[in-house]
């Protein structure tokens, strides 16, 4: 089948449209070609695409075969046509939560209403209102840690455990209490105090902090409901295969079951950092969160259609919908059996260059997926997470429990920890300035961490401690001038004189910097003599580069990690770093973005890091990038 269409993409087929179109053909079997000017590229390449230079008004020829080529001849035709392709019907875009692709019957997870109850008491009851709230709050933190203790999971164990310490937690229940004495009942008490706590910490500048505040409301609504003695609906409920419709899917309901056999998840709230969706992921079902614009339609669905990977979600799906999904289902199985020849490959490409390809992590419990994906070590471990999830800041000790525990799960391979970086959109209460009219651009990662010793000490020991027990590399975030380089290393030392005295087994680490900054970009040939290697960030870096805020939407457009101010940025970095003899990686959300791997690595980045699940994909994409 041959077609022949005009080529009305803005700009042309570059790195962003060229990267949605591999991702639309990965949705079919068939094998789809464009043929322009005596060459020819499958949508499936994104260095052949790259290479054809098709441009905005140009004429191209798409010639295909196989089973469904005329559905991805018309959705690609579609496409390259300018307007925007799916494979179903419209359907509001929501946010992509855990991937992969799911049809199935509609599990409708709506808990009991709490019944009300006058939000005062007679003071002759208030003992007795304590007892009653006292022993509710003991029987929901004996469940919870029950749960936790019955899991087989360590991710989900870990954060039911993190839950529980929440229902248990002294400020907490000191505030129901003084609430209960003073008059007010116990089922106004919390449900008042859990509003409180989950307004602050929503109102949190960090998706990683705010998502907690999913935690608090949870804890909250199942503590009104002991008291009142119902019992909470459990995701066991829902059959085999089911897709979950809920308002908002606390980790607390989603830690108790085995997800494995679930179809999918869809919710109305909800963010990517949740706790459910770190499970989601985990489990390798499929998620899509914040589908608000829908709720009339979901909880009155017998069936839904979701796609975890693009954030679709289709209600009441017809035959023909029903039909797609399906197909792009069986071509995502068959496309992951394929990938699975990945997993336990160190990728060259076809001119013989070694690429590391590592995974990004925010915790311990991400470990046993890493490892599973084939992570060939940890690009980066986000330090900062252990300080934003934890009731009070980790010690020393738990610091190097941590670190130690990753050295050990990959002894072949170099674990990179980046040392705190609060800050900007990543505030941390006591830690971070509260009023900074610009705090993109004030007290953030380093400058942050050398102006609290109290606090980077700390941390800096740890790492020193953990060292003899792999492969450690330890790299310093927004890194502007080489006095930051020089004071971390004045306080390594310091740490190392500390240790020995006291006696206490450490080790040495290489010690890297993130180039997150225009100035570690213009100075790079000066950093790269005192640092041991780079590593790119180009979420801040482009964020930077074009002075655009990557939260801000209205300027969303221009924080594009293709854009050639970056491209010519990473080029710079790769460029004085090989004449220093040291490497480059790229710890960034686009170092698994397939349209930019291949520049990435004809750039000289040698060490890409990543989410787990996109590990074996990018690991096949380098064997087969030609001409590198």
């Amino acid at each position: 089948m041959q077609r022949n269409v005009n080529v009305r993409v803005k700009g042309g087929l570059h790195a962003r449209p060229i990267a949605e179109l591999v991702r639309l053909s990965r949705a079919f079997r068939a094998d789809i070609e464009i043929l322009h000017d005596g060459r020819a590229a499958l949508t499936r390449s994104s260095m052949k695409l790259l290479m054809l230079g098709v441009k905005e008004g140009q004429t191209v020829t798409l010639r295909g075969r196989g089973d469904d080529t005329q559905t991805a001849m018309d959705q690609i035709c579609q496409f390259l046509d300018g307007a925007p392709a799916t494979a179903s019907p419209p359907a509001k875009p929501a946010i992509a939560a855990s991937e992969g692709l799911a049809i199935g019957p509609a599990f409708h997870f709506v808990q009991p209403v709490v019944q009300p109850e006058p939000d005062y008491i007679d003071p002759l009851a208030v003992e007795a209102e304590l007892r009653r709230l006292q022993g509710a709050a003991a029987r929901l933190t004996a469940r919870i840690r029950a749960d936790a203790a019955r899991t087989a999971h360590a991710a989900t164990r870990q954060i039911l455990q993190a839950l529980s310490d929440l229902a248990d937690d002294t400020e907490w229940l000191d505030t129901l209490e003084g609430r209960v004495r003073a008059g007010m009942s116990s089922v106004a008490a919390v449900q008042q105090t859990g509003a409180e706590n989950a307004r602050q910490i929503a109102a949190l500048d960090d998706p990683y902090a705010s998502a907690r505040a999913e935690d608090m409301r949870s804890v909250a609504h199942l503590m009104t409901l002991e008291l009142q003695g119902q019992q909470p609906l459990t995701l066991d409920a829902a059959p085999d295969g089911a897709i979950i419709v809920a308002e908002e899917l606390p980790a607390l309901d989603i830690g108790k079951t085995d997800l494995a056999r679930l179809g999918g998840i869809v919710c109305l709230k909800g963010a990517v950092t949740s706790h459910a969706a770190i499970i989601a992921r985990a489990y390798g079902v499929p998620a899509v969160f914040g589908a608000e614009a829908l709720r009339d339609r979901l909880f009155a669905a017998q069936r839904i259609a979701l796609d975890g990977t693009r954030g679709l979600v289709v209600p009441d799906p017809d035959a023909a919908t029903e039909q797609q999904f399906a197909n792009a289902a069986q071509a995502a199985q068959k496309d992951a059996a394929d990938l699975l020849r990945f997993r336990d490959v160190a990728p060259r490409t076809p001119g013989g260059r070694s690429i590391t390809v590592a995974a990004n992590l925010g915790s311990v419990a991400e470990l046993d997926r890493a490892c599973a994906a084939g992570a060939m070590g940890v690009g980066l471990f986000r330090t900062e997470l252990m300080f934003i999830d934890a009731a009070s800041p980790p010690t020393e000790d738990d610091q190097y429990q941590a670190y130690s525990a990753i050295l050990g799960r990959f002894p072949d391979h170099p674990v990179i920890i980046r040392t705190l970086d609060i800050g900007a959109d990543k505030p941390l209460r006591g830690l971070t300035p509260t009023a900074e009219e610009n705090p993109a651009l004030g007290m953030r990662g380093i400058r942050l961490c050398l102006s609290r010793p109290d606090v980077f000490k700390p941390q800096l020991r740890a790492l020193l401690r953990a060292a003899p027990h792999g492969h450690l590399k330890v790299m310093l975030p927004m890194v502007s001038d080489l006095s930051e380089l020089r004071a971390t290393h004045a306080l390594i030392d310091q740490c190392r004189a500390e240790l020995a005295q006291e006696g206490t087994a450490h080790g040495l680490f290489d010690l890297g910097i993130m180039i997150e900054t225009p100035a570690a970009v213009l100075t790079a040939d000066l950093l790269a003599q005192e640092a041991a290697f780079f590593s790119i960030g180009t979420n801040d870096l482009t964020q930077y580069l074009m002075a655009a805020d990557r939260l801000n939407p209205n300027v969303a457009q221009l924080c594009r990690a293709d854009h050639p101010s970056v491209l010519a940025a990473i080029k710079a970095v790769c460029t004085a770093a090989t004449r220093h003899g040291l490497w480059v990686g790229i710890c960034g959300e686009a170092a698994a973005d397939p349209a930019l791997v291949p520049l990435f690595v004809a750039a000289g980045v040698t060490e890409l890091s990543m989410s787990p699940g996109a590990i074996a994909r990018v690991k096949r994409q380098i064997c087969g990038l030609e001409g590198l």
